[in-house]
C-alpha cells in the first residue's frame, strides 16, 4: 500500500519515480487538487521539467483533473518561476512537476493557489494528500461535466513581464559564464538574456537532461560549482551564475572563481528593491529575511531605511508572509529569493537580473562587489547524520552554555561581549534524519570554534 505521508512533504510532494509516485498516484493528486480547491468548471495551469518521467506525470495530473470538472492550462516545459508567473499573471492555480535539486531519479509537485501563493502541509497540502490517497483505494470518480485541455506558450509574456522589471538595457558589457546543470536554466536564461547586446553568455550544460549527465543540479553543494568556478577562471568571465534544476535559485560566482554567498546577493537585491520603492514614495517598505542570513543583511536593510522582518524557513511560509507584511523582498540563505512584484514568489532569474544590472552599472569587479556585502564569517549549513536530534541539541546546548537560546526555527544561541559576537542556530531536517549547522561571527577565529565545539557535540553519543 502507498504511503502518502512518505513523500508529501511540509512544502511539496517529492518522492521517487515509480515506486512512490506513479501515473496513477499522481492522477489522483490532480484529482485531489480539484477537490480540495474546488475547481470544478474553473482553471488551473499545469506545467512540467526536463525529468523523463515529468511530462507524463503532467498529463497524468491533467487527467485527474479533468475527471473532477477543471479545465487545465498545460504550460509544457518551464521553470518553477515560469509556472508561478502563470499562476500569477492568469490569477489560476498551478502545479508544477519537478524535484528541484533531487536526483534524477525523484520527482514531485509544487503546489499554488491563484496569484502564485503557496500551499503547505498546514494550508491546504495535508487535505490534498489525504483526498489524493482516498482517490487511490476508491478510484477516481468522473463529474457530469467533464474538463477539457489547452495549451499555452507563456514564455514571451513571463520575458517582457522579467526585462520590465530589471531593464538591462543599459548595462556595460560582461561576460557570463552560465551553468544550468542541465536543468530548466537551459530553456530561460538564453529566452530573457540573450538579446542583451551587451552581455556574452558563456553556456556550460545547456542542453534539457533529467539524468543529470554533468553533475547534480544542486549548486548549494560546492562540489556542483567547480565546473562553472573553472570556465570563469579559463575565460576571464566577470561573472558565472549557477541554477538548480527548476532553475528558481541561482547562485553567483565572482572574477576570481570565489562563491558570492547568497546573503551579500540577497543584501544586494534588497538594496535596489528599498531604494526602487522609495522612489515611488514609499519609505520604510518591509524586507523579509530568514533567521539563517548574514546578520548583514538585517544590517543593510536598516542602512537603506526600511524594515527588517526575520522569518522562519520554507518557500511556502515565507511566500505568506510576503502576502500578510506585503514586503517589497525577500532572501533566504538557500538562495531562493522573493519579490512583491513577482506575487510574492521566488525568482532566481529575477535576483540574477539584479545583480547583472548591479555589475553592469558598477566600476567595481564581482569580488570587491560581493566583499562589501560579506563583512562577517560564516560556517555555511554543515548537516550531521543523527539518530537522536534532541539528545544531539541537549548537548549542543550544554557545550554552548554561555549563550543565550531562542527558540525559533531550530535553536539559535547567540552571544556578544567586548565587541565580538556569535551566532550559531541548530535545526532538524523536515525531510531527511539530519540536523543542520550554521555559524556566523565578527571573527573568523570564533566562527571556527564555536563551529567545532557544536560539531563535536553533536558528535559524541
Amino acid at each position: 500500500m502507498t504511503n502518502f505521508h512518505d513523500f508529501v512533504k511540509t512544502y511539496d510532494v517529492r518522492g521517487l519515480v515509480g515506486s512512490q509516485l506513479t501515473d496513477q498516484v499522481v492522477e489522483c493528486f490532480g484529482a485531489a487538487f480539484v477537490d480540495e480547491l474546488e475547481l470544478s468548471g474553473k482553471k488551473l495551469a499545469v506545467g512540467h521539467d526536463m525529468r523523463d518521467s515529468s511530462p507524463g506525470f503532467a498529463a497524468a495530473f491533467a487527467a485527474g483533473a479533468n475527471k473532477r470538472g477543471a479545465n487545465v492550462v498545460m504550460l509544457g516545459l518551464c521553470s518553477t518561476d515560469m509556472n508561478y508567473f502563470a499562476s500569477g499573471s492568469m490569477d489560476m492555480p498551478s502545479a508544477m512537476f519537478t524535484a528541484s535539486h533531487n536526483p534524477a531519479s525523484y520527482n514531485g509537485i509544487k503546489f499554488s493557489r491563484a496569484g502564485a501563493r503557496g500551499i503547505s502541509l498546514e494550508s491546504g497540502l495535508a487535505a490534498i494528500r489525504d483526498r489524493a490517497e482516498a482517490f487511490l483505494l476508491n478510484g477516481v470518480t468522473l463529474v457530469e461535466s467533464a474538463g477539457e485541455i489547452e495549451f499555452v506558450d507563456v514564455m514571451p509574456e513571463y520575458v517582457k513581464y522579467l526585462l520590465d522589471l530589471v531593464p538591462l538595457d543599459n548595462v556595460s558589457p560582461l561576460k557570463i559564464v552560465v551553468d544550468a546543470a542541465n536543468g530548466m536554466g537551459g530553456l530561460t536564461v538564453p529566452a530573457v538574456l540573450s538579446h542583451i547586446t551587451a552581455l556574452e553568455i558563456v553556456p556550460l550544460y545547456f542542453e534539457l537532461d533529467g539524468s543529470f549527465p554533468n553533475h547534480e543540479a544542486n549548486p548549494l553543494d560546492s562540489k556542483n560549482l567547480v565546473d562553472l568556478q573553472r570556465k570563469v577562471l579559463e575565460i576571464g568571465a566577470d561573472l558565472g551564475l549557477a541554477f538548480d534544476g527548476d532553475a528558481d535559485r541561482c547562485f553567483a560566482i565572482d572574477e576570481k572563481g570565489q562563491a558570492v554567498t547568497p546573503s551579500a546577493l540577497a543584501a544586494i537585491v534588497s538594496e535596489r528593491e528599498i531604494q526602487r520603492v522609495q522612489k515611488l514614495g514609499e519609505q520604510s517598505p518591509t524586507v523579509l529575511h530568514n533567521l539563517l542570513t548574514s546578520r548583514f543583511v538585517a544590517e543593510t536593510i536598516v542602512a537603506a531605511g526600511a524594515k527588517p522582518l526575520q522569518t522562519k524557513v520554507g518557500h511556502s511560509l515565507i511566500k505568506d508572509k510576503m502576502a500578510e507584511t506585503s514586503a517589497v523582498f525577500g532572501g533566504e540563505h538557500s538562495a531562493h529569493y522573493y519579490f512583491r512584484d513577482f506575487w510574492g514568489a521566488d525568482n532566481g532569474m529575477l535576483a540574477a537580473m539584479h545583480l547583472i544590472s548591479q555589475l553592469g552599472n558598477s566600476e567595481l569587479l564581482m569580488s570587491e562587489l560581493s566583499a562589501g556585502y560579506t563583512p562577517y564569517f560564516a560556517s555555511g549549513e554543515v548537516n550531521s547524520q543523527v539518530t537522536d536530534a534532541k539528545a544531539a541539541l541537549a548537548r549542543a546546548e550544554l557545550a554552548l552554555s554561555e549563550a543565550t537560546v531562542e527558540i525559533f526555527d531550530g535553536v539559535t544561541f547567540s552571544w556578544e561581549a567586548d565587541g565580538v559576537w556569535w551566532w550559531c542556530n541548530l535545526r532538524e531536517s523536515n525531510t531527511e534524519p539530519l540536523l543542520r549547522l550554521n555559524v556566523e561571527s565578527n571573527s573568523l577565529e570564533v566562527m571556527r570554534m564555536v563551529t567545532k565545539r557544536a560539531l563535536d557535540a553533536i558528535a559524541r553519543n
